[in-house]
């Protein structure tokens, strides 16, 4: 759990990083992912990391609010209005500040965890380190949103290959989450990695790959960029059927931005 552990908080501090850098008004202009402000990012975070936290310290006292929340979002709230009425009270850097103290405490949590133990999350239990390179993937995606907002690029890290390997791993299940026929035969991945490496996943094959940088590969899968706004390349056509619709995060079926939207 160390080295995933160090990455999840190392990709923690640096979003925090860029958050310091922030103006007032840049804490409420809207971002490209749904019209949300860099505060409403955070504090989408900050609410999942907080409840993470209960369920890496408390199992009882996660499942006791995870009853409630499901009870609002199955009326229909969405959770980005859960988190702004939480957070309301706390303007920018003071829930920065605030974030700041939960991600490290949740960090410091999943330390104390094996990495094969299971903690209670909305939906199945999931591992320790499962769990972790969840938490950095989101952490990435909502804080690319920021990126993007201050129009910025931001520097590709080797943390991405946690990134990477959920795209890759959630192949079969972005087809079944669409009640959509899984194809029989999976990509052969290879993603050059922001240190020039090569990172690849699944059995060698010239007729279902998909091969270009790691940071496109994990732009797609997170929803930030659309196929043809990436330099992504490829063969077979369950594979490009998976690439337009690839999504690595739980929940139901969702799309990513139209093409030339967000590049």
């Amino acid at each position: 759990m160390q080295s995933i552990g160090q990455d999840l908080l190392d990709e923690y501090q640096a979003l925090a990083a860029l958050c310091d850098t922030l103006s007032p008004e840049a804490w409420q202009q809207p971002t490209a992912f749904h019209a949300w402000s860099a505060w409403d990012e955070i504090a989408h975070l900050c609410y999942f990391d907080e409840t993470g936290l209960q369920s890496a310290t408390d199992e009882d006292s996660f499942n006791q609010a995870a009853l409630p929340l499901a009870k609002r979002l199955y009326a229909g709230e969405h959770i980005s209005a859960i988190a702004r009425e939480r957070y309301a009270h706390l303007d920018g850097p003071a829930l920065l500040a605030h974030w700041r103290d939960l991600h490290q405490a949740l960090v410091k949590a999943l330390l104390t965890h094996d990495a094969k133990d299971r903690l209670p999350w909305y939906g199945p239990p999931m591992s320790a380190r499962s769990f972790a390179s969840a938490r950095l993937m989101e952490t990435w995606a909502h804080g690319q949103d920021v990126w993007d907002g201050v129009k910025r690029q931001r520097p590709a890290s080797h943390r991405l290959k946690h990134i990477a390997h959920l795209g890759v791993t959630t192949f079969k299940w972005t087809f079944v989450n669409r009640q959509l026929p899984v194809p029989e035969v999976l990509p052969h991945v290879v993603l050059t990695a922001p240190d020039g490496d090569t990172w690849q996943w699944n059995e060698s094959s010239s007729s279902h790959v998909v091969h270009g940088s790691a940071e496109d590969f994990c732009l797609l899968v997170t929803q930030r960029r659309h196929l043809k706004d990436t330099g992504l390349h490829c063969v077979g056509e369950d594979v490009q059927r998976w690439l337009l619709m690839a999504q690595c995060f739980a929940g139901p079926p969702a799309d990513g931005p139209m093409a030339g939207v967000r590049v």
